[in-house]
């Protein structure tokens, strides 16, 4: 796994299209949104520009350098046969799989981190009052999204369509989640729909973990919500995925 994890970091850093979606996509958006933000009255929320920002850094991070770009490594090495021919030594599915994404992963991981430390400094963001919060939202989200891409790899035929088929889980993760838009400032029928997309416990958690004003029962449902997402998409990659060309 530690052999496949370094071959696909070496192919990352040599595809200029993967290299920019992964790093720079995300460190750019979240700071593009400062303006919108800005005209937002995330004050009544009880929020701040900076509170806004921080979670929708993170969610920006795990669409892009997480799913979207595994989604193209997957079946990328798929169509190329590689998936095929590992499945014939000495790693099991899981294995495979998993050191496939651990670039991607460490990458989303690393850039959170970074975005994290970046939000406090520029934009007066105080310490986490529940980190175990932020921590927990980060590592299901990193999990959630590997699994997705999984699933979602299923259903493309080639790396150029993948281009397609990632599209409406990150419009809706953009516009639903409260990427970028609190769901604090939707009425609340329409925050309570939008509460069940898979990016939005993510963004809960990592939210709540700063304010600390997440209450036990709202974390629950966050945790019930976010494990359930991921159950279902290792579910359809163990029942759909497919290790050879789609022809």
């Amino acid at each position: 796994m530690a052999a496949l994890a370094r071959t696909e970091l070496t192919l990352l850093g040599r595809s200029r299209s993967a290299l920019v979606t992964a790093v720079l996509v995300p460190l750019v958006l979240p700071f593009s949104l400062r303006a919108a933000v800005d005209q937002m009255d995330v004050k009544e929320a009880g929020l701040t520009v900076g509170l806004v920002l921080l979670p929708a850094a993170i969610g920006f991070s795990l669409l892009f350098a997480v799913y979207g770009t595994l989604v193209g490594v997957y079946t990328a090495r798929r169509e190329e046969l590689v998936l095929k021919r590992l499945r014939t030594g000495e790693l099991r599915d899981v294995e495979i799989l998993t050191g496939a994404a651990l670039p991607a992963v460490a990458t989303g991981l690393v850039q959170s981190l970074l975005l994290a430390v970046g939000c406090t400094v520029l934009l007066d963001v105080p310490a986490p009052k529940a980190p175990h919060l932020a921590v927990l939202g980060l590592l299901l989200g990193l999990a959630m999204c590997a699994a997705l891409a999984g699933a979602t790899a299923a259903v493309t035929r080639t790396v150029e369509s993948a281009q397609v088929t990632t599209m409406p889980l990150m419009l809706v993760s953009m516009v639903g989640s409260g990427v970028t838009f609190p769901l604090e400032l939707l009425p609340d029928n329409v925050a309570s729909v939008c509460e069940l997309l898979p990016l939005s416990p993510v963004i809960t958690l990592v939210r709540g973990g700063w304010t600390g004003d997440l209450s036990a029962y709202e974390a629950l449902g966050a945790l019930a919500n976010a494990l359930a997402w991921t159950v279902i998409a290792v579910f359809a990659v163990r029942r759909w995925f497919r290790w050879e060309p789609r022809r």
